[in-house]
């Protein structure tokens, strides 16, 4: 039989350019996961600053990036939970021009504190083309971790089949995608059709994704404030995702509120949809009529 684990998704809600505030509270969601016997705790993009580029702050705030993902790896090493810290902003300068470099970086690191998987986000959001630089067409890549093979996308990636066909074939059966996705990414047209339009694409695609790649999603978006009734324009929805049973969550799944869900996460499921749907099977198949990226050795 396939293993089971258990899994905390951390939906909190990053206090804007407070990245010490944030890591506490991180820390304690992650100590009581532990506590509870996860073995992955998981917290959604940009949760040590928020996103606000523009201000004066921001840059040298990312430039601490290095000092968080070394007390992260010591969280994890200390109560032997493996953690994906949501994403990190990196700053970087350009070894030619000097010029500052963002990168939005999620790294998978294990129960001992060591990193086993790191992942630049690739499918920019419109507006953080002008900030961030993409990891362009580096491929996407699986990794062993405590949990099996693991791959990871990052908030619009999610968006793109494409992500999710290079990292099952690559072998993940579980993939982990921190987030911080609003209702107001949704355009004032689209919103007057649905004002809940940005949560309808998150639950349908997510399950979608779980379903058509034979494999797990690990989705963990930012929460609104901690016992603020009124969501503003945060999303939530927090949740993992398998074939045939769907959305799992109960604490963050149909909420925006800041919270943590603890999913119980039997992989015998995603091995029993792909003896049904036999996706997995079908891409490895030599002459396989559809052709992807990972088939021509990078070229597209």
């Amino acid at each position: 039989m396939a293993p089971n684990y258990k899994i905390a998704l951390i939906q909190l809600h990053p206090k804007p350019l407070d990245p010490e505030n944030n890591f506490a509270r991180a820390s304690t969601f992650t100590s009581t996961a532990a506590s509870k016997g996860a073995h992955l705790a998981v917290l959604p993009e940009y949760h040590l600053t928020s996103w606000l580029p523009q201000s004066p702050q921001f840059l040298s705030l990312c430039g601490q990036w290095e000092e968080y993902l070394r007390r992260f790896q010591a969280l994890a090493k200390e109560h032997k939970i493996c953690i994906v810290p949501g994403t990190i902003i990196e700053l970087h300068k350009d070894d030619s021009t000097g010029e500052a470099r963002l990168l939005n970086v999620a790294y998978f690191i294990d129960e001992k504190g060591d990193v086993r998987g790191r992942y630049q986000k690739k499918n920019l959001w419109h507006p953080e083309r002008e900030h961030l630089q993409s990891s362009t067409h580096e491929p996407h890549d699986a990794f062993d971790t405590p949990l099996g093979k693991v791959g990871m996308l990052i908030c619009w990636d999610l968006a793109f089949p494409e992500a999710f066909r290079e990292l099952i074939a690559a072998g993940a059966k579980i993939i982990i995608i921190p987030t911080f996705w609003t209702l107001s990414d949704c355009t004032e047209y689209g919103r007057q059709l649905n004002p809940k339009a940005e949560a309808l694409f998150l639950e349908s695609t997510i399950t979608a994704r779980a379903f058509e790649n034979t494999c797990c999603v690990v989705f963990v978006n930012a929460g609104a404030p901690a016992g603020n009734p009124d969501r503003g324009t945060y999303a939530g929805l927090s949740r993992v995702a398998l074939p045939f049973v769907g959305a799992m969550g109960e604490e963050t799944m149909e909420t925006a509120s800041e919270g943590m869900s603890i999913v119980d996460l039997d992989m015998q499921v995603v091995e029993e949809a792909e003896k049904n749907y036999g996706i997995r099977a079908d891409l490895a198949k030599e002459g396989w009529h559809y052709t992807y990226r990972h088939q021509e050795k990078g070229e597209i």
